[in-house]
């Protein structure tokens, strides 16, 4: 899961952005959904990746308007079979 706070509480620079380049994602990095807080001030994007690393590039493309923090997450039933 990547939380995206956008800088200055403004997700326009960001929405400009992504219509003229993109997402951006790196390969091995496949967007799944997000939803945004009804402020606009963050979003949370799951994702699918390898690791939290393959994340980089991409976050590298969108640091100076984000601020990310990035959690992983599995679905809940994984993490309980996990634990009988």
């Amino acid at each position: 899961m990547v939380i995206e706070t956008f800088k200055g509480g403004d997700p326009s620079p960001v929405a400009e952005r992504f219509e003229k380049r993109g997402r951006m994602l790196p390969d091995g990095v496949t967007y799944e959904a997000s939803w945004m807080e009804p402020s606009g001030a963050r979003c949370f994007q799951l994702m699918t990746a390898a690791s939290a690393h393959a994340l980089d590039p991409w976050i590298a493309c969108w640091n100076d308007l984000v601020d990310f923090e990035v959690v992983g997450v599995l679905p809940s039933a994984d993490f309980w079979a996990r634990r009988q």
